[in-house]
């Protein structure tokens, strides 16, 4: 007697298969911009996403028959992690096919970028791309930011069924708040807030002055925590109202998703009372005010101006969106290196935004605090507490893990950027920014540059710490442990 397989590979491809189908269907969408906008770019559009419908189409078919629907917490971290790699494949296509990012290593720097919502570009010149190639990378960036598997648990019941384990694997760091008892339940109300803040920013900008075409693209890229603009200098040549709409959402964005549920439930001392999103404003608040003065009294600039680009630029980076409305890398070293801190803080557990999320450094704050007291009191409890309940010791282990990993993983990249010839602030700079998923970085990878003087092989480098900083890091390095594979 045999025993089933402790890993599901057909169960796998038959689940990148519907999403390969899903990923062709918003590309072809793309093509329509063409309607607006001709520029020959529909032929490898639609190409593009017959090529991806298809592959999909295969992997469906030929797993149809598979028996166990059941996703295991392996089959788990293998789908999150091969949908987010495989998509970013055919994501490329549209970008390579049409020959506006004719380098392969560019296109997959780009769409990578895309998918994981970091907003680094290796386009020097982004304004002469074609509208309908400029929405696909918007919409890359809208379809990662929420995630496509948490769109496919909506929209496909079916998968619901162990659909946990993916929530899990995309976010291992922690439990997603249940918004509804069935995960899939849980998964059409995150998308419908995501859809609807989308949709909300784009009717504001719209009243702004901003075209449809500009406003729809900025609010995916806002709302995704993203970055990519339709401009050369970002949102620098847009008006301060607009500037500060963004903020205003940039900031929306970074929240926890759960308590924007919340808030349109009217349960509004559950946003108040979460200790988190205090903890998020205070640091956005406490850096802004340093920037406003710094900026005001050492660079020459009105007031409002200070603080509208100190405040903007703070939230973009701590949010990881990485939109820009001035050159920081014209400031002071000394808010450079605030600014480099700040890559490795994140918005909140839960939002769009990547980095290390505000919540571990809170808790692991919290827990520093708690060690002095029992150095003191060395048989004295003192748990440690978030929003009134004692956080369990095996998170706060994890935190610690995610910790020593994460800058184990930095200065590994780091110091392999160096060995390809970069110096030393632009190594720790593009690594610290792409794994944090951040965008823009220090040096002559600032705000109004570009990536694509990087070499290829830190290209390729820092695609995978998209990916790594995306996923959160165990997802993807468990697959590369021996253990994992062990029956």
């Amino acid at each position: 007697m045999t025993s089933r397989p402790e890993i599901n590979f057909k169960l796998i491809v038959k689940f990148l298969g519907i999403l390969w189908m899903i990923l062709s269907g918003f590309m072809a969408l793309s093509a329509l911009w063409e309607l607006v906008d001709p520029a020959d770019t529909t032929n490898a559009i639609l190409i593009s996403a017959i090529i991806t419908f298809g592959f999909g189409l295969s992997a469906y078919q030929l797993t149809q028959k598979n028996d166990h629907k059941n996703i295991g917490k392996k089959e788990g971290y293998i789908i999150v992690t091969f949908t987010w790699i495989t998509i970013t494949f055919f994501g490329t296509l549209p970008f390579y096919l049409s020959g506006h990012i004719p380098v392969y290593s560019n296109a997959f720097f780009e769409t990578m970028s895309g998918f994981t919502t970091t907003g680094a570009t290796i386009l020097e010149d982004i304004e002469s791309m074609p509208k309908s190639l400029l929405f696909w990378r918007s919409t890359t960036h809208w379809l990662g930011g929420m995630g496509i598997i948490v769109l496919t648990l909506a929209i496909l019941p079916i998968l619901g069924v162990g659909g946990m384990q993916l929530f899990v694997a995309e976010a291992p760091g922690t439990t997603p708040t249940r918004l509804h008892p069935r995960i899939t339940e849980t998964a059409k109300r995150l998308w419908f807030i995501y859809f609807l803040l989308t949709m909300l920013l784009c009717f504001i900008l719209m009243l702004g002055s901003m075209s449809f075409f500009d406003a729809i693209n900025h609010a995916f890229s806002t709302i995704a925590t993203g970055g990519f603009s339709t401009r050369n200098d970002s949102l620098y040549g847009f008006s301060p109202f607009i500037q500060y709409v963004i903020i205003l959402f940039m900031i929306i964005s970074g929240t926890n998703f759960t308590l924007h549920y919340y808030a349109l439930k009217g349960n509004f001392h559950r946003v108040r009372n979460n200790e988190e999103f205090r903890f998020y404003l205070s640091v956005i608040g406490v850096f802004t005010m340093i920037f406003t003065f710094s900026i005001y009294l050492f660079h020459n600039t009105g007031f409002e101006q200070a603080f509208r680009d100190g405040l903007f630029q703070i939230v973009a980076i701590i949010t990881t969106t990485g939109f820009a409305t001035a050159d920081y890398t014209q400031w002071s070293e000394f808010l450079w290196f605030l600014l480099f801190v700040l890559f490795f803080t994140g918005g909140c557990i839960g939002s769009t935004s990547g980095g290390m999320k505000m919540i571990r450094h809170l808790l692991l704050m919290r827990n520093t605090n708690q060690e002095f007291k029992r150095l003191i009191h060395p048989k004295a409890v003192f748990p440690t507490r978030l929003d009134g309940k004692t956080i369990p010791s095996e998170i706060i282990y994890n935190f610690l893990a995610f910790f020593f990993l994460y800058f184990l993983v930095f200065l590994l990249g780091a110091s392999l950027m160096s060995v390809m010839g970069l110096s030393f602030k632009l190594s720790i700079g593009a690594v610290a920014s792409t794994l944090g998923n951040v965008g823009p970085s220090i040096g002559s990878l600032g705000p109004m540059d570009s990536y694509y003087n990087i070499p290829v092989a830190g290209k390729w480098l820092l695609a995978f710490y998209m990916l790594l900083g995306r996923l959160e890091l165990f997802t993807v390095l468990l697959l590369l442990t021996p253990t994992f594979w062990k029956k």
